[in-house]
């Protein structure tokens, strides 16, 4: 009798670790450590092989030193495009110094697939939703930035010393920056895919940004000696309702306080982009601009 109820024991111990072990077989594992270009590659490559009814690795073009622009999308659809699903896009690290935006939406993407089956959530967004995620969209300055020099060190430009969030058209008045390739791909992909809400993520402060980031040039000159002037979009209740909504789930920004010296307070944790300070070409104006009458695209800057 003792045998048997060994036996049963033991049949029951090994049906549990074989289970362990197809469940880690079907898991991502995404160390907590920044990925080079490579890495980012492999990791990204073994998310959509791991979860291909889930994932689908595309890239939009290449950047000056010949990298891929990857894009991961995430869905419960990931090879179709289906009516009113709608498309959301996150890009991060257009300044290559800004890298955790870069690893965090690397862990996002890891997070959705591997936890499907037993988040309700998660489940509920690869389901409704088509994801897709650019985690670098200057892995040529990526690959030149140096740990622990985050501020305006090497890899904030792309290979030919542009500014990526300064390269795009503006409506407010002519940007005379040669296009990059990098930005060239994002304007592409942008006319090829109907998004509906964009979030971009940058490094040094803690807010949530809505647009517009640059003024009108008759305001500029009538108010040159004035830096904070509010610049709303039509819908300017929305994007600040938006910004709202993330600052205030967020433990910390909704604190309005800042992180380091230099960087004002903002009320509640987030602000207009030109009321901080005005920008030109930045990609959040162009986004809203250049598509408001295909899509009405919503896009916020997560610093």
């Amino acid at each position: 009798m003792e045998d048997i109820n060994w036996s049963i024991k033991f049949l029951i111990f090994s049906a549990i670790v074989l289970i362990c072990e197809v469940s880690e077989l079907h898991r991502v594992q995404v160390d907590y450590k920044y990925h080079r270009y490579d890495d980012m590659t492999t990791l990204l490559m073994k998310m959509t092989k791991t979860f291909p009814k889930m994932a689908k690795l595309y890239s939009i073009g290449r950047s000056v030193e010949g990298r891929e622009l990857w894009v991961i999308l995430l869905s419960s659809t990931p090879n179709e495009r289906p009516l009113l699903k709608p498309n959301v896009k996150y890009i991060a690290n257009m300044h290559a110094d800004e890298s955790v935006g870069r690893e965090l939406l690397i862990h996002l993407a890891g997070y959705l697939l591997n936890n499907y089956d037993s988040d309700y959530y998660a489940r509920w967004l690869l389901d409704n939703t088509q994801i897709h995620i650019m985690p670098s969209m200057n892995p040529d300055g990526f690959e030149m930035a140096i740990e622990g020099k985050c501020s305006r060190g090497p890899g904030r430009y792309n290979r030919n010393g542009y500014d990526l969030n300064r390269n795009f058209p503006d409506y407010f008045e002519e940007n005379k920056e040669k296009e990059q390739p990098e930005t060239l791909a994002v304007k592409k992909w942008l006319s090829g895919t109907p998004f509906v809400l964009s979030a971009n993520l940058h490094g040094g402060a803690l807010v949530a940004i809505y647009p517009y980031d640059n003024l009108p040039s008759s305001q500029k000159y009538k108010n040159k000696h004035i830096r904070h002037i509010k610049s709303p979009t039509p819908e300017d209740d929305v994007f600040h309702h938006l910004a709202l909504l993330y600052s205030s789930h967020h433990p910390i920004i909704h604190q309005g306080k800042q992180c380091r010296m230099g960087i004002p307070d903002f009320e509640n944790g987030i602000t207009n982009g030109a009321e901080w300070y005005a920008v030109k070409g930045a990609v959040k104006l162009y986004i809203v601009k250049a598509y408001y009458v295909l899509t009405a695209p919503l896009n916020l800057t997560m610093h």
